[in-house]
């Protein structure tokens, strides 16, 4: 039976409780700069400057790296933000934008719906963008992570901005990082189609005189692919490797967390991350969304939430989603 298990309390306290390599990839988005209070203290999101946020972040991943498989990989979905100044951007309209619900001061906290981040500090001039994901990107590499590659989450329907003087914003970064060189990534598990103008395409640039005896150009009687160039698999089936822009639309959840990525998003993560009955790790468990994922893809979890509210909801959810095919304990500090 797959089996979910949520943590509440402290992400490092909480991690410093799993032993070394129990886990074999790491799915998670975690607090953003300046943008939410989650009404919790001791909450990550809230410190003064980009450098004390990405330190304690950075000490989060410290934790994961002891308790990741030395082949596992974590793949981190963060955004950015701008110089922070006066009463802030978390209005009630957000909540209502995306979860179809009226703002719930008792799950976000009283004073949410109009952050003060008049004490914020950034580095950067007024207007400006403070690069928030490669700070912490950054950070992870000195850290002693491989940064693998940086993949970007288009959002076919973004949140409108009222701004006239750039465009608006339509993407976040998931960044993929490894603790060694070589490390365990299933990229059969997330091939896509091969659309059918690049398909007649590639077949005939396979057939060509110059090309059809290259060993990653060969080409069956019936013309269809046997090996292939270009991002495209081998075998029988049509395929080509997943591209590093993901368009994924953002999806309303009828709950009260709300900085949820949808589904779609980390579905590919978790596939190509780890193969069945193994376990998938978010230290920032929030409304369970990579736990639902997980076991719905036949993976164990381990969620770690502050919020002892949030660990319910991610409780119900996952619960919900699985029926009687799984477990899920929540574990109070």
């Amino acid at each position: 039976m797959l089996e979910a298990r949520i943590l509440v309390g402290d992400a490092v306290e909480r991690l410093r409780e799993l032993p070394d390599g129990s886990v074999q990839t790491c799915v998670t988005s975690p607090p953003y700069w300046g943008l939410r209070d989650y009404g919790h203290a001791g909450q990550i999101g809230l410190e003064e400057t980009p450098s004390e946020f990405v330190e304690r972040l950075c000490q989060v991943f410290d934790e994961v790296w002891r308790v990741l498989a030395d082949d596992g990989t974590i793949w981190v979905n963060l955004g950015d933000s701008y110089k922070p100044s006066g009463n802030g951007s978390t209005k009630r309209g957000l909540n209502e934008r995306y979860f179809g619900k009226e703002f719930a001061s008792n799950k976000q906290g009283a004073e949410a719906s109009h952050l003060d981040r008049s004490g914020f500090v950034a580095d950067v001039k007024p207007k400006e963008l403070v690069g928030i994901p490669w700070r912490f990107a950054f950070a992870m590499q000195n850290r002693g992570w491989y940064l693998r590659q940086d993949i970007i989450w288009a959002k076919p329907n973004p949140m409108p901005e009222s701004v006239t003087d750039r465009c608006t914003k339509a993407h976040e970064y998931i960044f993929l990082m490894s603790k060694n060189p070589r490390y365990y990534f299933d990229y059969e598990a997330i091939q896509e189609e091969i659309e059918l103008h690049n398909k007649a395409h590639y077949q005939k640039y396979a057939q060509t005189s110059s090309k059809a005896s290259s060993k990653t150009n060969q080409v069956r009687n019936d013309g269809n692919f046997t090996e292939t160039h270009c991002g495209f698999a081998t075998g029988l089936e049509e395929k080509r490797r997943k591209r590093s822009v993901w368009s994924v639309s953002t999806q309303p959840y009828a709950g009260a967390h709300f900085a949820v990525y949808p589904p779609n998003l980390i579905t590919p993560c978790i596939l190509a991350g780890r193969q069945e009955a193994d376990t998938v790790l978010d230290p920032f468990s929030g409304s369970g969304t990579t736990g639902e994922v997980a076991l719905t893809h036949n993976r164990n979890y381990v969620g770690i939430e502050l919020n002892p509210e949030y660990a319910t909801l991610s409780e119900n959810r996952i619960s919900n989603a699985i029926g009687m095919l799984g477990k899920v304990t929540v574990n109070n500090a």
